[in-house]
């Protein structure tokens, strides 16, 4: 009896100094609400904003505090309105001094949720949370999906732990896990150590994800632009320090953070393209420009042999230009040639 008044009085003890050392309030205060009318914009078709974080540079006293200041960066992307906002892995709980324990963490995180579940509300956003979860008696490296109204959505537990986050008791989560839907097609996240395996990455292409959210302790480099080219996917990072970006279905960088921008970018993605192998749709590219002109546009990686096209216009979507001169994608390609190969080999 003794030990569970002394637990409950613990509990109320990291509370309280929690909400007097940061989380002032679950409410955010001082944040910037978008009204129905901000939301009604003409957008290119499946365009995306999409806002990031780095921790670079960022210490505080308490988890409390560190939230504090990352919704405060948040603020600067408020205005651009993104549809979604990622956090980096863990992040209540790094660069922070405060030490707590495990069963701290998870009540810690509890509240953290809280404060991006009213976040979304309050600023019509999707946010990718991560923090510590429970279930079924074990505690996983998670991350939380809030939709525009501030409910959950779905999560993800990290499939590949490290050998510390093992040892201090952690669990990894199932090597199947569904993708999260959105009104921008399936989504998906890996955390940290999962990218250096590709079991997760390509559980989520199988499912259709567009997007593959990767908060993360460190930033990754090329290995982020290589799954996003190898998953014809949109890849978004938020790390614990360095470089945060996002990187299109070619690999290539849309915005990073840096030198000027430690801490934040925001910036739009179009998800209305297609990844083809160049050769041979190469020779009805010319006839497609002709078409369509302004309205799409055409990129060729010619080392690689890859193009992507890209549609501009709100009324023209990239796959009636594939069924209207017999093209595949480049997966479709993949697909079709390994059947045919395997029917070959017998």
């Amino acid at each position: 009896m003794k030990k569970d008044n002394y637990s409950e009085s613990r509990r109320r003890f990291i509370r309280k100094s929690i909400i007097t050392s940061g989380f002032a309030a679950i409410a955010p205060t001082g944040m910037t609400g978008i009204s129905s009318e901000q939301t009604t914009v003409k957008k290119l078709p499946r365009e995306v904003w999409i806002a990031g974080i780095s921790q670079t540079g960022l210490r505080t006293r308490t988890s409390g505090m560190m939230v504090d200041k990352v919704i405060d960066i948040l603020q600067e992307a408020i205005p651009s309105r993104p549809d979604f906002v990622c956090m980096p892995e863990i992040f209540p709980f790094t660069y922070v001094e405060q030490k707590t324990t495990t069963e701290e963490k998870l009540e810690i995180s509890e509240m953290v949720l809280e404060r991006f579940s009213e976040f979304s509300k309050q600023n019509s956003c999707y946010t990718v949370c991560p923090i510590y979860t429970r279930r079924d008696g074990n505690i996983y490296n998670s991350a939380v999906v809030f939709d525009r109204n501030g409910r959950k959505r779905g999560s993800y537990e990290k499939i590949h732990l490290t050998e510390g986050e093992i040892k201090e008791g952690f669990t990894c989560g199932p090597l199947m896990q569904p993708v999260i839907e959105t009104e921008f097609g399936p989504i998906g996240i890996q955390i940290c150590f999962d990218i250096e395996l590709d079991d997760g990455w390509s559980m989520l292409e199988s499912q259709g994800a567009r997007i593959i959210f990767w908060p993360s302790a460190f930033a990754g480099g090329q290995a982020v632009n290589a799954k996003a080219w190898m998953h014809k996917c949109v890849v978004a990072t938020s790390t614990n320090k360095n470089t945060a970006k996002i990187c299109d279905i070619s690999g290539e960088v849309i915005t990073q953070t840096g030198i000027w921008n430690p801490n934040l970018y925001c910036a739009p993605v179009n998800l209305e393209k297609v990844f083809l192998h160049t050769w041979p749709d190469v020779y009805k590219f010319k006839e497609i420009q002709k078409k369509y002109g302004r309205n799409i546009r055409i990129t060729t990686f010619h080392e690689e042999e890859w193009s992507v096209i890209e549609s501009l216009s709100p009324e023209i979507e990239v796959n009636d230009i594939l069924k209207e001169f017999e093209m595949r994608t480049h997966k479709g390609l993949i697909r079709d040639s390994e059947l045919l190969q395997s029917k070959n080999r017998k």
